[in-house]
């Protein structure tokens, strides 16, 4: 049985300022480049046979540095958009006490957390998993299927409207799960074929950066 492994990229220059990323193209800290590499002493043990990525830098780059770390950059690499953060709109750019500032506290954290909510010009979380889920479904669940090994390098919500997928979350429930830079979730195949967490590691130190 093959197992999928979710790996939020590493910490991002923006990640560490507190600003909202989204798809504006921003490279890794050099903590990120550590926190890469914490993830990767995780996965020694494992065999990849594939990888999936968004087309943004920060997660390229994650990815590049793990392989690189555990001697297996030869595996078959797709890179997607579909997989992209977000899009947070005219909020791009900004930190997270500029938007409080100029939209409220309140709404700041209703569109972060919730499914259905936007950010001004943005998207909510339902529009992001209605790109992810079809590509997960179309090019990443076929190759689980067949018993592969598969690592996902992508984002705080790519990854969250995945995750509330694999694991029947409510939109209730997706509201308090948030996902760290550096957090890797691996999931195992059961005998009904259904995808089950069986671990969940992050670099503590990243457990407050959440930035998206």
């Amino acid at each position: 049985m093959g197992h999928l492994m979710l790996l939020r990229h590493s910490e991002s220059q923006w990640n560490l300022e507190n600003r909202f990323t989204g798809w504006i193209d921003v490279p890794l800290s050099e903590q990120g480049r550590e926190e890469a590499k914490v993830a990767a002493e995780t996965l020694n043990g494992y065999r990849l046979d594939r990888a999936f990525t968004s087309k943004l830098v920060r997660a390229t780059d994650t990815l590049r540095i793990v392989l690189a770390a555990i001697g297996q950059e030869q595996i078959p690499i797709e890179e997607n958009q579909a997989l992209n953060e977000r899009i947070y709109g005219y909020v791009q750019g900004l930190n997270k006490a500029e938007s409080v500032e100029k939209y409220g506290a309140e709404g700041v954290e209703r569109w972060r957390r919730s499914y259905e909510m936007r950010p001004p010009g943005g998207e909510g979380l339902h529009d992001t998993a209605s790109r992810v889920l079809p590509y997960y479904e179309e090019r990443i669940r076929p190759a689980l299927d067949n018993g592969d090994t598969v690592l996902l390098v992508a984002h705080g919500n790519s990854l969250r409207a995945l995750v509330m997928h694999l694991e029947s979350l409510s939109p209730e429930q997706i509201m308090a799960h948030s996902i760290p830079t550096g957090t890797l979730l691996i999931y195992g195949v059961d005998d009904m074929g259904k995808l089950v967490l069986v671990r969940q590691d992050r670099d503590e130190a990243s457990h407050a950066r959440e930035a998206e």
